[in-house]
C-alpha cells in the first residue's frame, strides 16, 4: 500500500508542477500557477501521514517506509530546485525564455558541491522521519527496515560527495568546438 502511495505522490509532485506551469505560462494564470505550485508540498504531507497511520495501525516497517522518508527528505530539499529546472524548460519552451544553461568545467564542478549540502539536509530530514516512523509505530512492529536505512543514507552521502570530487578532479567537458566537415569529392 505504501509503495502505491509513494508513487501517487511524485505523480501528484509532477502533476501540480505541469498544472501550475500551463496555469503560468499557456493561459496567462501566474496566480494560479503560483498557487498551484506552492500545493507541492501538500503531496509531501499526505506521504507522512499514510506511512504514519499505516505504522501506527500495526502494520510492520518495509523499505517502503524507509523509501518514503527517503522520498520525503529529498522532496524538501530539493523541490524548489526541481520546480525552478521545471519552470526554466518550460518558459524556453513554451513563453520564449531564455535556453536553459548547461553547465560545464568548473562551474558544473561547483555545482556539484551546492548540492552536497543539499543532500546532506535531504538526508538529514529523512533520517528525522525514520525516527518519527519508529516513534509513531505500534508496539512491538519490526522496525528493522526503518533503523536499517541509516546506513543507505551515509551510502548516499558518500556518493554525492565522490561525485563532487570526481567532478573536480576531472571537469565535466564543455560542448566540443563545432568543425566544418568536408566533404571528399568523388572522382
Amino acid at each position: 500500500m505504501i509503495l502505491g502511495i509513494i508513487v501517487a505522490c511524485e505523480i501528484g509532485f509532477w502533476v501540480l508542477i505541469i498544472l501550475g506551469l500551463v496555469a503560468r505560462y499557456l493561459l496567462a494564470r501566474p496566480r494560479l500557477g503560483v498557487m498551484l505550485l506552492a500545493m507541492t508540498p501538500v503531496v509531501d504531507l499526505i506521504l507522512l501521514v499514510a506511512a504514519g497511520i499505516d505504522l501506527r495501525g500495526g502494520g510492520d516497517a518495509t523499505f517502503a517506509h524507509a523509501l518514503a522518508a527517503i522520498y520525503l527528505g529529498f522532496s524538501v530539499a530539493y523541490g524548489h530546485r526541481m520546480i525552478r529546472w521545471a519552470d526554466v524548460r518550460f518558459a524556453h519552451r513554451f513563453a520564449d525564455g531564455p535556453a536553459p544553461v548547461k553547465l560545464h568545467g568548473r562551474d558544473y564542478a561547483a555545482a556539484c558541491w551546492r548540492d552536497v549540502p543539499r543532500t546532506a539536509l535531504a538526508l538529514g530530514i529523512a533520517a528525522g522521519v525514520l525516527w518519527l516512523l519508529t516513534l509513531v509505530a505500534a508496539e512491538g512492529a519490526d522496525l528493522e527496515a526503518l533503523v536499517g536505512t541509516y546506513r543507505i543514507l551515509g551510502i548516499i552521502l558518500a556518493i554525492e560527495l565522490i561525485w563532487a570530487v570526481s567532478y573536480t578532479i576531472w571537469p565535466k567537458p564543455g560542448p566540443a568546438a563545432s568543425v566544418p566537415v568536408s566533404r571528399a569529392t568523388a572522382p
